[in-house]
């Protein structure tokens, strides 16, 4: 099965009803897709009460990828808001879990970041992640090229499998060592992630040293019918290899994630069932 869905469900102004308040944005969107990134659980680890509201404003089917807590994943520099790691992640957990309980939490995403490289410190980095988040479906993301280079890429493709991480398969700018290539390959039979960033070369690195700025650029980018071939073409290799291929669009910047997703759904032939009933078709040519 192909799932599509986006990042966040904020910033998607094509997939909202005119008559929706701000606080109805979850509900149109599920109109619209089965699956969506949240991302606000990497910013801070979410109250219960946030849980909670979620699950009930979507479909019984409708499914999230959670975005592990930058202090999980080396991002938050200095000191973090928690007395030991243990805590840390023990508090994410208990905040997910509802979402597990309810049968909506298709996966947690572990996305490392770009000075993350293939060190043995990283490597046992990754394997105390799993240590404390056994039982839980994680997916791996590396930004770092090191992880993919020809002596490497088997070995990191084998240590994932060996560990039942979910290979999270990236189509980004390809701008150095903070950068990866894409990578085709699942490492379960379940399951595997395709993240969608654009091919934004000049706006991946910050050069500039504004991160608010960048944060702007960085996924500024509109997908290409003939792009789309090539990602079609991954996702039905992908899905010959595992159960389900979970495809999200990160291109948000230039708001083209929500009409490339669309766009892509129609040259797959998706059609996706038991969304919410305020769907509305908003992409349809008239």
């Amino acid at each position: 099965m192909i799932q599509v869905g986006l990042t966040g469900w904020g910033d998607h102004p094509d997939v909202y009803s005119p008559t929706s308040k701000k606080n109805e944005k979850l509900i149109d969107y599920s109109a619209h897709f089965p699956i969506v990134e949240l991302d606000a659980s990497f910013y801070a680890i979410q109250p219960e009460r946030n849980i909670r509201k979620w699950i009930a404003e979507t479909p019984d089917d409708f499914q999230f990828i959670v975005k592990a807590y930058q202090g999980m994943t080396g991002h938050q520099r200095g000191k973090l808001p928690y007395d030991t790691p243990e805590e840390m992640f023990e508090q994410f957990k208990l905040s997910i879990d509802p979402m597990r309980d309810a049968g909506k939490l298709a996966m947690i995403l572990v996305q490392f970041p770009p000075w993350f490289d293939c060190k043995r410190e990283n490597v046992d980095q990754i394997r105390y992640i799993r240590s404390q988040l056994e039982g839980y479906d994680v997916a791996i993301e590396f930004r770092h090229q090191s992880w993919y280079t020809p002596s490497m890429q088997e070995k990191t493709l084998s240590f994932l499998k060996d560990l039942d991480f979910i290979h999270t398969v990236c189509d980004e700018p390809q701008a150095g060592d903070g950068s990866v290539p894409l990578v085709d390959v699942s490492t379960r039979n379940d399951k595997v992630f395709v993240r969608l960033h654009g091919r934004n070369v000049n706006g991946w690195r910050n050069t500039t040293g504004d991160n608010e700025a960048w944060r702007k650029v960085r996924y500024l980018y509109n997908y290409s019918d003939e792009e789309l071939e090539e990602i079609r073409e991954t996702v039905l290799k992908l899905e010959r290899e595992t159960d389900n291929v979970f495809v999200i669009f990160n291109n948000n910047s230039g708001g083209h994630a929500a009409e490339n997703a669309k766009r892509f759904q129609k040259m797959m032939g998706i059609d996706f069932q038991a969304l919410a009933p305020k769907q509305l078709d908003f992409f349809e040519e008239e």
